[in-house]
């Protein structure tokens, strides 16, 4: 176990370094001028070169992406050309915000995926089994931007049941209904991508267990069905994990339309806001936040799958 720990651990940095990379380059290979968002139309060529030797825009794309990758590991990403803020504040600040939502969102989406995909696989060729498939296919297929503004104008427009967005009036976080019902409708958006993507790979799972020799054996010994369930369970929980960290990574990075419908104040909408801004140091930090999340998130999960199935470590 010990050695496959380190063997993940060796196989994710180099990947971290890519990652970096990659970010470094794409963002730095799109047109326009960063400094064009606070330099004033009549700006003079001394003022202009003041200003790029003060963010390092006047030295070479390897100094750069040296600096800035050395300055990262020590925990700092920089200052916002727009807010003049830290960008490690502004990104901490954002995740946290879009963790709250995708958190739960995944939840949602685990609990039903789950459930539908075991009913899907229990009972297959059914009407029960092709009612379940419909609800994953319409949760993969509906354009969730789309659904956001369906339920505002359903929820908080005509019923007035729900705030149509925003993360609450107070600027500190609470556990409170005042707080909590504003992460309702983009919760409920989100969850549908991964309520759709493990429901039908739960419903896969089961329907392949089931089918087993192992399954029967258990029942030619007459173990109940709640027993033979439980085996199911036991097989399929590592697959149906490594989904669900998955989808909680493509949540984490892939909330931008969804955060931008519901103004919630979280990654999405900040990456958003970089993009039309060209605030380079804000976007090159955020897209590297959420890449390493996603890394460690995959590393956490090989190490869960292993534990739950140590032939995954065997092998």
């Amino acid at each position: 176990m010990l050695g496959f720990l380190l063997r993940r651990l060796l196989y994710t940095l180099p990947i971290m370094a890519g990652v970096a990379l990659v970010c470094f380059a794409l963002v730095h290979l799109a047109p326009g001028d960063p400094l064009v968002s606070i330099l004033p139309p009549d700006a003079s060529v001394e003022l202009q070169e003041r200003l790029r030797e003060l963010y390092g825009f006047n030295r070479s794309y390897p100094e750069q992406f040296a600096g800035w990758v050395w300055r990262a590991v020590q925990g700092d990403l920089g200052t916002s050309i727009a807010s003049g803020r830290p960008v490690a504040s502004e990104v901490l600040r954002a995740v946290g915000n879009t963790l709250r939502i995708a958190l739960l969102a995944t939840l949602i989406g685990f609990v039903l995926g789950c459930m539908f995909g075991f009913v899907a696989g229990y009972f297959q060729h059914s009407w029960i089994d092709r009612a379940a498939s419909l609800v994953s296919v319409l949760g993969v297929s509906v354009p969730h931007y789309w659904l956001g503004m369906v339920l505002v104008i359903v929820f908080s427009v005509f019923l007035n049941w729900l705030p149509p967005g925003g993360a609450g009036a107070s600027t500190e976080w609470a556990w409170d209904w005042e707080h909590f019902k504003h992460m309702l409708l983009p919760d409920v958006t989100m969850s549908l991508i991964p309520m759709g993507i493990i429901s039908r790979t739960v419903r896969a799972l089961v329907a392949d267990i089931l089918a087993q020799e192992f399954i029967v054996g258990l029942r030619a010994k007459g173990l109940t069905d709640l027993g033979i369930f439980l085996h199911v369970v036991k097989n399929a929980a590592p697959t149906a994990l490594a989904v669900m960290g998955l989808q909680l990574g493509y949540l984490l990075g892939g909330s931008i339309l969804i955060e931008t419908v519901f103004s919630w104040p979280g990654t999405g909408f900040l990456l958003n806001s970089a993009i039309f801004q060209r605030d380079l140091p804000l976007l090159q930090g955020t897209i590297l936040v959420l890449a390493m999340f996603f890394v460690v998130l995959n590393l956490l999960v090989d190490v869960v799958q292993t534990l739950l199935d140590p032939r995954i470590a065997r092998a």
